[in-house]
């Protein structure tokens, strides 16, 4: 017999987690399942070490600006995500306001800087910071090719470096760190307060569509134990890089076509406490030609569990397992006939990308420590130790012009319905999941849109609002985020 419930949410990431508080608190009757592969919440795309924890804003991250061909640059899209990732800090600060998350300990103030070298990626920031300094949302950039202006804002990655290499960087304070494993196991604690049902280790089997519109879920427990069976009147599909093959499970029209390409990484991580004290910023470099978005280079500061560390990465890598602790099998399993198609056409357009994941693969430990050495010039391998970051997929989707192409975004796809939803793609992710979720669920609930507007607001005061146009609420809404979030 199967039990019934209003919503499940399989994956026990920062995607389910926001949906998870977003519809309790919008609507505090209905009954919640969340359903998670492994033992615990947070363990793959969503634990600290497995993503880059950036608090994406655009203010550091120069694939969200690239020079157009007519050598102008257009800050368009830094501005969605600056104004996205706004909608997330003002959820957060409500729910740390209210009492909902235990404390604001999952956020840290860090620096965000851009640093670039030799002469035509110097001129670029140049012409970045001009585009960039006339909006609100990024009004307190500073640019400088001044060697000891960059090393008062970062000194260890000026000292040691050649005098005669022409530097420029961007610097913002008002970046962030976010520990998205914290904030997840946060949020999930405040679902399971309100009776929200975490059933791990379970790992879905089927996913069927019933004659009444409700779905039947089956699940087998990782233990051998006995697995579930849910039936459920919406349900999201949540799972990070598995949630294509939930989809594909699912059988929806909309999900035809679809396919993954994984992409997986490695980071240098530094705990030596003497030097992780000598450094307190975000720094964003130039990714190399052909390198996907997610391979720009950066040397962060991490706070994770209340602990500061360095890291600099990623350096990209081929696993055919969509998820850390996935299966070798997902990607050959993952296609089929309604996507093999696009799948090749995206391939075959992106040939550079390839050359350049054969290039990181065949890169020795030396090799990769070298590029680290571009950003820190002095730094020691001894303090160093190379670890295995997420899995990321990129969504390869139908094109009608093209056959298939490769998005490095993130993509709702949904039944007509709205009965079922899956999240699919990487980057920004976790910093934008307060406003994708909302998308979803306006998406999926269109006809509760207006009843919920007035707790959305509450939740979100500038819901609605383009923050970059309306400068006295900007001021106002960021203080406001910022007090509540120790930031």
């Amino acid at each position: 017999m199967a039990e019934a419930t209003d919503v499940v949410l399989v994956g026990g990431g920062i995607m389910s987690a926001t949906l998870g508080v977003l519809l309790k608190e919008l609507e505090p009757s209905w009954e919640i399942t969340l359903i998670e592969r492994l033992e615990d919440v947070a363990l793959e795309s969503s634990n600290a070490w497995n993503n880059a924890g950036t608090g994406h804003s655009a203010l550091c991250e120069l694939n969200y600006a690239p020079l157009g061909a007519n050598g102008i640059i257009d800050p368009t899209r830094a501005l969605n995500i600056a104004e996205q990732f706004h909608v997330s800090r003002q959820f957060w600060a409500t729910l740390v306001a209210e009492g909902k998350l235990e404390d604001n300990s999952f956020v840290n103030a860090v620096p965000h800087m851009s640093l670039v070298m030799n002469e035509d990626h110097c001129s670029y920031l140049q012409k970045r910071y001009d585009a960039f300094k006339t909006q609100k949302l990024f009004e307190n950039m500073e640019f400088s090719t001044d060697r000891n202006k960059i090393s008062d804002w970062a000194p260890l990655i000026m000292r040691g470096r050649d005098d005669s290499q022409p530097v420029a960087a961007n610097f913002s304070a008002e970046g962030t760190d976010v520990d998205f494993g914290m904030l997840t196991r946060q949020m999930v604690g405040y679902l399971q307060k309100k009776g929200v049902k975490t059933e791990f280790g379970q790992h879905v089997e089927s996913i069927k569509r019933q004659n009444d519109g409700t779905w039947e879920i089956k699940t087998s427990h990782m233990n051998k134990q006995e697995g579930l069976v849910l039936r459920t009147r919406f349900l999201f599909l949540g799972a990070g890089g598995g949630a294509l093959t939930l989809l594909q499970k699912s059988g929806i029209p909309e999900g035809k076509g679809y396919g993954g390409f994984p992409v997986s990484g490695l980071f240098f991580r530094n705990s030596n406490p003497e030097t992780v004290a000598q450094h307190n910023a975000k720094v964003y470099g130039q990714a190399s030609v052909g390198a996907p978005p997610m391979s720009v280079p950066h040397l962060d500061t991490r706070n994770v569990n209340g602990q500061r560390h360095l890291m600099f990465g990623p350096y990209a890598g081929f696993r055919p397992n969509f998820l850390k602790q996935g299966s070798l099998m997902d990607l050959p399993l993952s296609i089929h006939r309604d996507n093999i198609y696009p799948m090749m056409c995206a391939g075959w357009a992106n040939l550079p990308l390839t050359k350049y994941l054969l290039g990181e693969l065949r890169k020795t430990k030396e090799q990769r420590f070298a590029s680290l050495k571009d950003y820190y010039p002095e730094a020691n391998p001894d303090d160093w130790e190379l670890i295995t970051a997420g899995q990321r997929v990129q969504v390869i989707k139908k094109d009608a012009k093209k056959g298939g192409v490769l998005q490095f975004g993130t993509e709702i796809v949904a039944h007509a319905d709205g009965s079922l939803a899956a999240l699919l793609g990487a980057s920004p992710g976790a910093s934008t999941a307060v406003p994708l979720m909302i998308r979803l669920m306006h998406q999926c609930f269109p006809e509760r849109a207006q009843s919920w507007k007035c707790r959305l607001k509450e939740l979100v005061p500038g819901y609605g609002i383009k923050l970059n146009d309306n400068s006295g609420m900007a001021d106002e809404i960021i203080a406001y985020t910022a007090k509540i979030l120790g930031i």
